[in-house]
This record gives C-alpha cells, structure tokens and sequence, in this order.
C-alpha cells in the first residue's frame, strides 16, 4: 500500500515541475508581464515606457528600462499569483498580481518605479506620496508621467 501512495505522490508532484515549467514569466515592461501565453498588465499602476528617457543631474537616464529591470529582479523565477480585475482594449489581463503576500503593484509605485494610475484606481495613491517624498526611483528625477509621455507620442 506504501509503495502506490507513494507512486503516486511522485507521478503528482512530477506533473506539477512540469506545469509550472510550462508557466515561464516573461517581464515586457514595468508594468506589463506574461505568465504562460497569458498577458497581463498591473492593475492601478502606469510604469514608464520602455523607451521613455528621464533625466538626472543633466544625464540621460533610461527609466523604462530601469522600471522593466526593477519588475523582472522583484519577480524573479517566481511565478506570480494574480487576481484579474478586468481586460483592457488590448485584450490584456487588468490584475493585481502578488509575489507571496506582496502585491507587485504596490511595490511598483512605493519604490518609485511607477505612477498610481488614479484614472482606474486610488488604491496606491498613498504609496506614490511615500516615493515622491523620498524621492525615490522616478521620483529623483525629471520625468513624464508615462500617460503623458504616450499621448505626446500620438500628437507627434
């Protein structure tokens, strides 16, 4: 009887390496991922873009970069829990997604690497108080709000 409780305690955590492996975690921005096949965009939270260039004591900084650089070293090889709230007009998932307890989202804005997106959430308006008040990451910098910096984009 041992032996097939056994068996079978192997054969499942077996399937469950191999699904988590199918689970790869793929960082595209500071606010955007993939888990899978499956994107999502952080709920409540607006990350520099990729290309977007802040400045520094007269130095040009890449802070899309360092904002997509921050998101992937927090992630890690973790694989991220997430709550979707919602689909964007991309087809995106809108979720809150966590790392254990820590919800990706507040660490975002509370180190200073994205905006609260107040136009879809109040939740991390005070974490944005926190890294503004500390000058932290974007918050030691001159910067375009991200959804500023988009829309400067289209008009050009």
């Amino acid at each position: 009887m041992k032996k097939i409780i056994y068996f079978f305690l192997f054969i499942f955590l077996l399937s469950n390496i191999s699904y988590a492996n199918e689970k790869k975690i793929q960082v595209i921005d500071g606010d955007t991922i993939y888990i899978g096949k499956l994107k999502y965009r952080l709920f409540g939270i607006d990350a520099p873009e990729i290309k977007q260039i802040c400045e520094k004591d007269n130095i040009k900084i890449k802070c899309g970069v360092i904002a997509k650089n921050a998101l992937k070293n927090k992630i890690a090889e973790k694989i991220p829990e997430c709550v979707v709230k919602d689909k964007d007009r991309y087809q995106r998932f809108v979720a809150e997604c966590f790392i254990g307890k820590e919800s990706l989202s507040k660490f975002m804005v509370r180190e200073g690497y994205a905006v609260a997106y107040t136009q879809y959430s109040k939740d991390f308006i005070e974490d944005e108080k926190y890294a503004k008040e500390n000058k932290l990451g974007i918050w030691s910098m001159n910067f375009q709000i991200p959804s500023e910096y988009r829309k400067s984009l289209r008009n050009k």
